[in-house]
Order: structure tokens, then sequence, then C-alpha cells
């Protein structure tokens, strides 16, 4: 994106530098192959809200490039972008190729040179303007503007320390999360919306969501999940992946609509057996059965013998089941990865470094990282956007 917004803005002579054989891999390997290319979310102060890291820094950028820019930007060079009911934009063909291919057009059609197989192994700025720049294989190329757009590599990072630049330390985001041991795990495949999750630990203020989970044979997934580990990686991190789970099952019922509901079942499902009779319709029959057990009560009992004693505890589990995160889910399940170049280092207007003038930081480079939905790709093409046009406006 940035190689193409400076291209297109006038530049001649963008090289854009790839160390491995295939260009886009991430974007074609995203979404399960569909890439979700970026989220119907319009205001730019709503935006801002899905990056546990960056958040307000990033209002002025989306305030330039933001999601409407972006699906206009791709409908310009002939990819059209459609949303689902949950707000994602995909590909109309529902297939990341077509993305891959859009870029590539698009970056051959403004002129750029693409070289694959070309790993920058160090960078320096001499006192004359412009960087010296060391390829793999043996390869010296002198450029008068240079954009570092390596995601979370170390090679990235390498290099903008070598120019400068300091690092907050890398932790995984967005992952699901381990309940080892825990008896929810024989509900794997059960499915939930409106569920309200809440991490705990011993010291500090919980983090809450609520949204949809997916019961795992390993523990927790789904979008609520998700977003649940992206502001609490830093806190997760420390404790060793070790902390409290708090479920409520009930999409945010109250204490007293429980126990109203309870006492009608009693009255008037009295004959029914509790197995047979669920709280509500879209509560899994599986989950309920599970709950039963939990609070120890028979699932042939009937609703007229519920003690008062059980429906306690029934409520209880209902609105708060407790559970032991045990770690994260699957090793190498993760997508995203906090912490980069902090973002005081870099002024947003430009993404060019304060430490280096004529150097470009984008994507995940930065300490920037959203949550699920296609809100990373969406600072990819910002952040992209911004540092080709800032690099154009120089060098024309």
């Amino acid at each position: 994106m940035a190689a193409i917004a400076a291209a297109e803005a006038g530049v001649r002579g963008v090289h854009l530098l790839e160390a491995t054989p295939e260009l886009l891999h991430k974007v074609r390997i995203s979404g399960g192959g569909r890439c979700n290319v970026t989220h119907a979310c319009w205001d730019p102060g709503e935006l801002v809200g899905h990056y546990p890291r960056g958040s307000r820094a990033l209002r002025g950028p989306f305030s330039r490039f933001a999601s409407g820019d972006a699906v206009a930007w791709f409908a310009d060079h002939g990819l059209e972008l459609v949303e689902e009911a949950d707000g994602r934009l995909f590909p109309r063909a529902n297939r990341s190729s077509a993305v891959v291919a859009c870029l590539r057009r698009a970056a051959l059609a403004a002129g750029v040179t693409l070289h694959t197989g070309q790993a920058l192994q160090t960078a320096a700025a001499p006192a004359a303007a412009g960087f010296a720049l060391q390829l793999r294989p043996q390869r010296l190329v002198q450029a008068e503007r240079l954009v570092l757009a390596t995601g979370s590599h170390p090679s990235g990072k390498r290099l903008a320390v070598g120019l400068g630049h300091t690092l907050i330390p890398p932790a995984p985001s967005l992952f699901t999360l381990a309940l080892a041991g825990d008896p929810l795990l024989a509900l794997a495949g059960v499915s939930m919306a409106g569920v309200g999750l809440s991490l705990e630990w011993p010291s500090g203020p919980p983090q809450r969501q609520r949204g949809a989970v997916l019961i795992t044979h390993w523990g927790l997934s789904g979008p609520a999940t998700l977003r649940l580990t992206a502001f609490s990686a830093r806190d997760l991190q420390s404790s060793g992946y070790r902390a409290r789970l708090r479920i409520d099952w009930t999409g945010g019922r109250s204490q007293a609509e429980l126990e109203q509901w309870f006492q009608q079942a009693r009255s008037q499902q009295a004959r029914r057996q509790l197995v047979n009779w669920r709280p509500w319709p879209d509560l899994s029959r599986r989950l309920w059965h599970h709950l039963l057990e939990r609070a120890g009560v028979e699932p042939s009992r009937r609703w007229a013998d519920l003690g008062k004693d059980q429906q306690r505890q029934l409520i209880a589990d209902l609105r708060g089941s407790v559970h032991a995160v045990t770690g994260r889910g699957p090793f190498g399940e993760e997508f995203v990865t906090a912490g980069g170049v902090p973002l005081g280092e870099v002024n947003l207007a430009r993404m060019e470094s304060r430490c280096q003038p004529g150097l470009h930081l984008v994507g995940e480079l930065l300490d920037v990282d959203g949550v699920t939905g296609g809100f990373n790709f969406q600072h990819c093409w910002s952040s992209g956007w911004i540092a080709g046009q800032a690099a154009a406006m120089e060098l024309n």
C-alpha cells in the first residue's frame, strides 16, 4: 500500500523488497483464505475503540484514511468488497487471492518494481541524505526514503533499533484460552451468543467483554474470547497466562429476571423434568445439562421439586460460572503481536520516524494491534497509504 500510494502520487523508482519468494503471503492465508479486508465501521472515533494498543493516537490517521476510504480505494482498483452481517468486509470473489491480485496489479500499473527473495540485512543513514541498504544476497542499494513494513518479524525490529528506535517488548494478542481439565471441555462444539466474559486477577481491575463464544477441545474461543485476550494481552503475559475466568451465560439477564423466570417455571412447568425445559430457548441444551450437573441437580428432577438452594446455585452458575485459565490455546494460533516501535517515536500524520528523517514505519511494526474483524488490515492500509503520500510529498 505504501509503495502504490507513493508511485501513484508521482514518485519514480519505487522498489518493494520482499525477503520471501512470495508476495503478500499473510494476506493470502488470512481469514481462512477469504481475507477480511476491513470492517464496516465508518466513524474514526468509533473505529479507534477496536485497537487495544493505539486507540486514541490513531484518531488522526483514521481521519485521513479509514474504512470507507479503504473500500473506495479497492473499488477504484477493481476489487469490490461485500459486507457480511457482522460488519466484516470480504472480496466479492470470497477469495484472498483476489486481494493479492488487486494489490499486485495496482503496484505494477503504478510502476513499482517488485523484488522477491531480497532480504534487507542492514540499513544505515550516512551523513548525506538517504539510506545505504545492504541486501541478501550481497547487494548494496541507495535509497532516498525507506518504509519499513515488516510486521512482527524480528528483522524489522532489528532494523528500526539500528536506526535509533526503541521497542516495546512483544506479547501475543488475539488468542484462545486454555482451560485444561475443566469439565466444560466435554461440551466442545457448543457455541453461544451474548456471553459475558470477565478475566480476574488478584490485583487490578478485571477485563470484560461480551459476545459469541465457542467451546473447544482445549478451552474457549470465538470473537468475545479473542477480543478479551487482545485487551488483556499484557496482563495475561505478566501472569503467565493464569487467571480466573468468570462466564455469564445469560445474555446479561439480571438476578431478579432469573428468579422470576425460575418461579414461573416451577409453577407452570411443574411436572416437566429440568433437563427437558431450559430457562430460555437460546441456551444450549448441552450447556444446560452441564450446569445442572455442576450444581449437583439431578437432570430428571421435576421443576416442582427444585429446591431453593439448588435454584440459587443454578442462577449463580448461569450468571457467573468460574473457571481456571491454564494458558493460551494451541501454539502459533495467535495472528497478531502487541508491541513494537512506540507511537511516541513516530509522527503519525506522516508515519515518519522522529528519530531518523526519511524513515517511515507502518503496520504491525508499530505498537498497534486491533481485535479480530478486519481491524488489523485496516491499520495496515491506513498507515501504508499515509506513509506513501508523505514520501511522495517530499520526493516530488
